[in-house]
């Protein structure tokens, strides 16, 4: 699915030049759910955001599904998001306004669903997520693990290839994380690609394969047992 060859991003201010992924080659292929690990500062965010197409690379080859894409233009972007992409982030990033259902909603009104359809998609997608019945209520009258579970249906109601996670359970206490873990490890299950950025090892264990990164640099990439 992803075949990611000799990636580099470098962030430059009058002052100072900052490598953040020097010579980054990887392949993840469909049906994994892979981890990356690293300490602070080491360019785990920064490559997410790049295969999810949030960010640019300097120099290097990103081949999404056999298709070059790192010289795509913003709206060939946005389009191959639309189509493939779910995000899931630390902090949840729900919109305060919406209720769970308009905020699971939105990205079906942005790829053009009709009403109805959207309507019965969502409410599948709350039934298996297990957030339906908070489907009325607000992202602040809800708990850090249902606003995450909220989060992860969003992610995945348009039914995307590909799901990156950023430190999903980073807010979240140990058991409403490992209830996020679980239903990560579910969607992957039913084959969902899934690539999770983390600091704990305990999370890691969910995944198929771990990619260690140090400096800018994949250093280690391990099968799991």
């Amino acid at each position: 699915m992803i075949k990611v060859s000799n990636l580099e991003k470098i962030y430059r201010t009058e002052e100072i030049e900052t490598v953040a992924l020097n010579n980054v080659s990887f392949e993840i292929k469909e049906g994994e759910f892979v981890a990356m690990m690293g300490p602070s500062g080491c360019g785990k965010s920064t490559l997410l955001n790049i295969i999810g197409l949030l960010d640019d690379m300097d120099a290097g080859s990103y081949m999404f599904n056999g298709t070059e894409v790192a010289k795509f233009n913003e709206r060939k972007r946005a389009e191959l998001r639309k189509q493939n992409i779910g995000f899931v982030f630390q902090s949840f990033n729900l919109i305060d306004e919406l209720t769970v259902f308009e905020n699971v909603e939105l990205p079906l009104i942005y790829t053009g669903v009709g009403s109805a359809d959207r309507k019965r998609i969502v409410d599948e997608v709350l039934d298996k997520i297990q957030i339906a019945h908070r489907r009325n209520h607000y992202p602040q009258q809800l708990s850090g693990g249902q606003q995450q579970r909220v989060a992860v249906a969003r992610a995945v109601v348009n039914n995307p290839k590909l799901i990156l996670a950023d430190e999903p359970t980073g807010n979240l206490d140990s058991r409403n994380g490992n209830e996020v873990m679980q239903l990560l490890t579910d969607l992957n299950e039913k084959g969902t690609t899934i690539i999770m950025v983390t600091h704990s090892e305990h999370d890691a264990r969910f995944t198929h394969r771990v990619i260690n990164m140090l400096d800018g640099q994949i250093v280690t990439q391990n099968l799991k047992v």
